[in-house]
Parts: C-alpha cells; sequence; structure tokens
C-alpha cells in the first residue's frame, strides 16, 4: 500500500492538515559534530567556566585541553573511529572529560553509572556493545574488567596535539531499559543530535552566561540534553552531587522528568528562567507552577528518536506536546499503519533526522520498530514510538498515553494516563498515578494528606465507571526509577505487601 493509497482514505481538508501538520520546519544545523560546537565555543571563551561540580571548576579553555589529552590517550590505545568507548564512572568534572574526549577520537561513548549499574547489566553493555576500552575514575578501576581501563584522574597532565581523526557517524549509545527488560542499545548518531540540541526548540534558547544543571542518571537519553545544551551553547554545566535542590538552586535552566522536577523547591531557584520536562507525562499543575516563572516547554520522545522530537512552550492555557523538531516528522496512524482522522487518537510514529541508526545486535527487534517511511520515501525510515495521540484542528499533538498502558478492566479497554489525569483534579493533589495490580486499578496520589474518597470522586466525576479505581493509596512522595520516572513497579509491591 502506498502513501498516497492510504492519504486518499482522508478528506482533502485532513490530507492536507497530514501534511503540514506532520513536518517540522527546515533547518541547517550549524554543526555536523557535536563535539564541534563545543569546540567553537572554546576557541572563543578560553577562560569562562565551562563544567562545575562541587567546588572543582574547569574553564573552556582547561577542558577542551583536558579532552584532548584524553582523545590523544585513547588513539595511543588503539581506538579508532567508530569503536565504542565505555564511561563507566560517576558525575564528575572527569565524566565531562571523557565523553569529550572520546567524542574526539572520532569514537561513540557508551554511558553507565558505576554506583547503580548491576554488575551483569554493565556485562551485557560492554558484551552488545563491543567495548574494548573502558574510561573510569581510579575509585572504580579495580571492579571493571576489560582489555584496557583508563583512569581519567591517573592520566598524566600534559601538553599534546589534538587527534586529527575521521569521527564514526555514532556519538553515543544510550541503553534503554528494553521492554523484555533485557537493555537494548540505541545507536545515536552525531546528526541526529545536531538536529535536535543545535536548533529550536530543542536548543532552549541557551546562551553563555546561563548555568544549565546536570540532574539526570548520566546513562539516560536526557543527560545528553543537559551536557550539550551548556556546551553547545557557551553555557556553564552545573554537575550535581549528591543534592539535586543544590545544584538547581544556582541554575538558570533546568532539563528533567516531571518526577525529578517536582522533587525541586521552584521557591528556592529564583534565577530559573528555562524549563523543560520529558521522559514521562507531565501533569498540568507542575507546568502551572514553573511556568509561572520561566520558559516551560512540554517536550516527548523515546531514546530512538534522539532524546525528544515534539516540543511544546506552554502558553499557560493547553498542555501539549507540540509539533515535530526540525527536519523531523510525526504521523498519527492506525494499526494497519493508515494515517487517522484530524483529531482521532492514533499511535505516533516519527521519521526524518530524528530516527536513530537503529538497535545494536538485535536486528530483528530494529526491524520490528524501524520501518521504511512511506511518507518521505526514498531510504527514509519512521520509528514506532509506541506513544498515542492526536492532533488539535490547529496542529499541535496531544499525548494519550502508551500501547502498553492500555489495560482491560471488566472486559474494557483503559488508558491509565486518562486515570491519573482525572485523579490529579482532586483537590490538593500535587502528583498522581495509576497501575494496575491483579485485574485492578490501584490509583496513588501525593501528598499523602490527599483524601482516596475525594481521588474517586474525581475520576467518577471525569470518566466511566470502570475507570474508578478500586484503591486509591496516599503517598508522601512517587518513588522514581534511577531515571527519574515514577517507578510503578515499586508501588505495585507497596500493594502486595499492604
Amino acid at each position: 500500500m502506498t502513501a498516497m493509497t492510504t492519504l486518499n482514505a482522508l478528506s482533502p481538508d485532513d490530507r492536507a492538515r497530514f501534511d503540514r501538520f506532520a513536518r517540522g520546519p527546515v533547518e541547517t544545523p550549524p554543526f555536523h559534530r557535536v563535539h564541534h560546537a563545543f569546540q567553537a565555543q572554546a576557541a572563543r571563551r578560553r577562560d569562562a567556566p565551562a563544567v562545575e561540580h562541587e567546588g572543582a571548576c574547569l574553564t573552556y579553555g582547561e577542558l577542551d585541553a583536558r579532552s584532548d589529552q584524553v582523545a590523544a590517550t585513547l588513539v595511543a590505545a588503539g581506538v579508532r573511529p567508530g569503536d565504542h568507548v565505555g564511561l563507566f564512572l560517576t558525575r564528575s568534572t572527569h565524566m565531562v572529560v571523557g565523553l569529550l574526549g572520546v567524542l574526539k577520537a572520532g569514537a561513540a561513548y557508551v554511558p553507565q553509572d558505576v554506583r547503580i549499574t548491576p554488575p551483569h547489566h554493565l556485562e551485557h553493555v560492554m558484551r552488545t556493545a563491543g567495548i574494548d576500552v573502558v574510561l573510569t575514575t581510579s575509585e572504580h578501576a579495580s571492579g571493571i574488567e576489560a582489555g584496557t581501563v583508563l583512569s581519567l584522574d591517573a592520566l598524566p597532565r600534559r601538553d599534546v596535539t589534538p587527534p586529527r581523526v575521521d569521527s564514526g557517524d555514532t556519538a553515543v549509545v544510550i541503553f534503554t531499559s528494553g521492554t523484555t527488560g533485557v537493555p537494548n542499545g540505541v545507536r545515536v548518531t552525531h546528526a541526529n543530535l545536531c538536529n535536535v540540541l543545535l536548533t529550536a526548540p530543542g536548543s532552549l534558547g541557551v546562551r553563555p552566561g546561563d548555568r544549565v544543571a546536570q540532574l539526570l542518571n548520566i546513562a539516560f537519553d536526557m543527560a545528553v540534553w543537559e551536557i550539550f545544551a551548556a556546551l553547545s551553547h557557551g553555557a556553564t554545566l552545573v554537575v550535581r552531587g549528591r543534592e539535586v535542590q543544590r545544584a538547581a538552586e544556582t541554575a538558570t535552566v533546568l532539563i528533567a522528568t516531571p518526577g525529578v522536577l517536582s522533587t525541586i523547591d521552584r521557591s528556592r531557584c529564583p534565577d530559573v528562567r528555562v524549563v523543560a520536562v520529558a521522559g514521562e507525562r507531565c501533569p498540568q499543575a507542575l507546568a502551572d507552577e514553573w511556568s509561572e516563572q520561566a520558559e516551560f516547554h512540554n517536550a516527548c520522545g523515546p531514546t530512538e528518536v534522539t532524546i525528544v522530537n515534539t516540543v511544546s512552550r506552554y502558553d499557560g492555557r493547553r498542555l501539549t506536546i507540540g509539533r515535530p523538531v526540525p527536519n523531523s516528522t510525526v504521523y498519527i496512524l492506525d494499526e494497519d499503519l493508515r494515517p487517522c482522522r484530524i483529531g482521532e487518537v492514533g499511535e505516533m510514529w516519527a521519521g526524518g533526522a530524528c530516527v536513530t541508526a537503529g538497535y545494536l545486535g538485535n536486528d530483528v527487534l530494529t526491524a520490528q520498530r524501524y520501518r521504511p517511511d512511506p511518507f518521505l520515501g526514498g531510504d527514509h525510515v519512521m520509528f514506532r514510538t509506541r506513544d498515542l495521540g492526536r492532533w488539535t484542528a490547529d496542529g499541535e499533538l496531544e499525548h494519550h498515553g502508551r500501547t502498553d498502558d492500555q489495560v482491560k478492566v471488566r472486559g474494557f479497554r483503559v488508558e491509565l494516563d486518562a486515570v491519573t489525569s482525572a485523579l490529579e483534579t482532586t483537590p490538593d493533589c500535587v502528583r498522581a498515578t495509576t497501575v494496575l495490580h491483579d485485574g485492578a486499578l490501584v490509583g496513588f496520589v501525593s501528598p499523602a494528606t490527599v483524601a482516596p474518597d475525594a481521588a474517586r470522586e474525581a475520576v467518577a466525576r471525569a470518566l466511566p465507571y470502570y475507570c474508578v479505581p478500586s484503591l486509591v493509596v496516599p503517598v508522601d512522595d512517587l518513588p522514581l526509577t534511577d531515571r527519574g520516572k515514577v517507578d510503578r513497579a515499586a508501588l505495585r509491591a507497596l500493594v502486595s505487601v499492604g
């Protein structure tokens, strides 16, 4: 079935809007390699602060020189363009030095936080990515088994000639949790990153003098956004220590999951002027709170479409996930991959420059999730996001949960996100989530002072009777995963224990 055949099933008006809404603006990123954007900033502002972490600070000139040293060391160790180098450490200035050094050596970095990554997970990452060389720090070097383990804090400081190498296409390999529990390595290219991070709106208007907080797990794709939002635009990257709040209080730009952002006391962050959230559904109340002070951007997109592929600046009225980022497309399709009518809920497929290069060592899964794009044609590929959405009449995307969040309750199909949205209309409720446990809906509301009966009544007013949770559990805070998303498994366990 051709794209024209499927589009002909739409009315002429919907065909025109499908084509117009689906395509992001055409832009040309200023660089083809993401570290070249950093190097351009370093050439202009050698003495400006580039990265801070718990009292340690490197200027752009120092960060440039030290990452050159790492690149030279990697090349001498046999790293070649296109190789994968493990970056197994914790948040620090060494982390930033190391990842830039890997990119300058022409390789791709594979980040993992060694404090929280189980050994069997690290072994899977190394095996899947074919990692022979690992960058770490002295604290963790003895626990890592690889062909070559280099401690960044022990490398000699010396003047080097920056290696002149061609860069491979892949910039970073991000391991996702995977639908089967087995982590999948996603190959994110330089072209992918430059497209979303060096053009608006993904660039977030970051400028010299800004302070961008680095709050998230370094293995999470949104950490790439934090890091290069700062270093590509001449700002200071503020790498947090143990306390999220402390780093946020000195920042002007916050990029976070809604779960992490909800833990930050806005009253103690007077300088924050830009906030961007992604990774999970954003509660309306959270957007309302932060948009009183800052430009608030709500974004959406899995790792496979390069961090985010839709972004919306919240206008205080309607919270959407916006429109496709430049040079990218979003299609709302039905189960047979036919375009849905404008206003009809369907599954989001993403195309264009945001689509990554597939999964490492898993051609079967790549073929399932990455398909030829019949709308762009040629060699273009589109990715099945498993997000549900619909177009508004003026071309904004509304998020309607995920296909794997649609559950059956008493024979009826229920969208968990819809129940969560209704729970959050309960008086005094700041945050909520919904899980299916033993065939029944269970709602969790925060803070613990929210009245369960009021929460059930709020759902009953908004949704059919079968959507009302059998149980509502008030909690002080919703638990988060190590990537800053609501930990539904922990909540199910809480119900089981109770």
